[in-house]
């Protein structure tokens, strides 16, 4: 599922594409990709289309694109294979298309917003805009002080300026579960999937299944820091593709697969002490970490 880094990625793309820029159209192709928007098919096309579009905004792996004069966005998730692409007008269907949105930009004239999704977990939704709870931006793209409904339970990512680091390591100090269950509950924080968790874990030197309130102030500091970091590492090499599904607004992969120390290098030696790096299950999915580098916690009596 893409992450932080990947979302970010296609949020940056859309962005000079459609702010400002008024919807001329809308093509809903397959329901299966409004399974988040309340109303009809017809209902969506409708809400949009005479539109005037804003920015892109995104807060963890979430995004949305603000609809002037609505008190509304277009909310988007990428779900598992989820894309969206920027098109020029007329273009021939993509494969797995589901909605495709004219625009007429004032300065970059026409093309499309293309929603394709070859496993349809992803979704688009037309929903309400309400204020932060906190007064700052709802998310990175747009200074408005407003999110989603569907976004609102969702915590800021460790990139957000109003990220509360001194409220993340209380969290953290109250929390009985995995470290690693704990950095993928996007109610904590958000935007870290399975390969990011594995990165920064093995770059803080912590086991994926130490209890997150076993950690001291400094490694919970530290951890925060490698998150910060790996992400950050990420985005500059545009994401991590494994496939042709995880690509940028233009239809390109990411390069960060390549920069991996832990995620998907079962078997292979570890960058600091060439021990092999291990795979265990882990909530239906897997962790890699270095045992030798990331030692298990000591059982509680």
């Amino acid at each position: 599922m893409p992450e932080l880094p990947e979302v970010e990625v296609v949020r940056a793309g859309l962005a000079p594409a459609v702010s400002g820029a008024f919807v001329t159209g809308v093509s809903v192709l397959d329901e299966r990709a409004l399974t988040r928007h309340a109303g009809s098919s017809a209902e969506f096309e409708a809400a949009l289309t005479g539109r005037t579009l804003i920015s892109a905004v995104r807060r963890g792996k979430f995004l949305w694109i603000p609809i002037a004069e609505t008190g509304t966005a277009v909310v988007g998730h990428l779900g598992m294979s989820g894309q969206l692409l920027l098109r020029s007008p007329g273009a021939a269907p993509e494969r797995h298309e589901r909605v495709r949105i004219e625009l007429e930009h004032p300065q970059h004239g026409e093309l499309a917003v293309v929603f394709a999704d070859q496993r349809t977990f992803g979704s688009l939704a037309i929903d309400a805009l309400m204020p932060t709870s906190d007064g700052a931006p709802g998310g990175r793209g747009d200074p408005a002080p407003s999110v989603p409904t569907q976004v609102a339970h969702i915590a800021r990512d460790p990139l957000d300026p109003a990220f509360d680091d001194r409220g993340h390591h209380r969290a953290l100090s109250r929390k009985a579960s995995a470290i690693k269950r704990v950095l993928l509950d996007q109610t904590v924080l958000s935007g870290i999937g399975n390969i990011y968790a594995d990165e920064a874990l093995w770059a803080a030197r912590i086991h994926p299944e130490t209890p997150a309130r076993a950690l001291s102030s400094r490694a919970s500091r530290r951890l925060l820091m490698e998150v910060r970091a790996v992400l950050e590492r990420a985005l500059a090499e545009g994401g991590t593709s494994f496939d042709a599904q995880y690509v940028n607004v233009n239809g390109q992969a990411g390069y960060f697969a390549h920069s991996l120390n832990a995620y998907g290098r079962t078997g292979e030696p570890c960058a600091r002490c060439g021990r092999p790096i291990v795979r265990v299950s882990f909530m239906n999915r897997s962790s890699h970490y270095c045992p030798h580098c990331q030692r298990a916690p000591r059982p509680t009596a």
